[in-house]
């Protein structure tokens, strides 16, 4: 992991700001289009309204890009979800927002970030493994689908250094 590194050409003008209830409506039209089991809207109005750390990424032309959102604990951090939307997927706004995640770790003193991910979803776990995420359990039926039984999640697990 290496949160210092420089940026893409196509980062270069992104804006990390603080989710807002105003940016919900966006934050959800990406939210369906990138799962087949989205967050609803009542979960995110809920998690703002409980206060946990909520970012949008925007372009320069205030096209939002992708989010996240994460719940401080005692010495960690969980992350809920983050999500690039999927016209912008492959192009290194993933890694940038896990930058962020971890820089907001160190800025809050939680020397350990965790987060599920469907054990379906090869290329999130990939992109988590390759950040330096290590698969540390697994939580049996722990994500709704749309239907048949609930599909499982792999509990992943980083270090994150002050």
């Amino acid at each position: 992991m290496s949160a210092l590194a420089p940026r893409p050409a196509q980062l270069q003008q992104v804006l990390l700001q603080p989710m807002l209830s105003r940016d919900v409506a966006e934050v959800l039209a990406i939210e369906q289009q990138a799962y087949a089991a989205p967050w609803s809207q009542g979960n995110f109005i809920d998690s703002l309204a409980a206060g946990y750390a909520a970012f949008v990424l925007r372009d320069e032309r205030a096209q939002l890009i992708g989010y996240f959102l994460a719940m401080k604990g005692v010495d960690e951090m969980h992350l809920l979800n983050i999500t690039v939307a999927p016209v912008h997927q492959g192009l290194g706004h993933g890694r940038w927002l896990l930058d962020a995640v971890c820089r907001l770790c160190r800025e809050q003193a939680c020397p350990q970030l965790w987060l599920e991910v469907r054990v379906g979803n090869q290329r999130a776990r990939q992109v988590y493994q390759r950040y330096g995420f290590a698969e540390v359990g697994l939580r049996r039926g722990y994500y709704p689908v749309a239907q048949g039984p609930r599909e499982d999640a792999v509990l992943m697990s980083l270090a994150v250094p002050a």
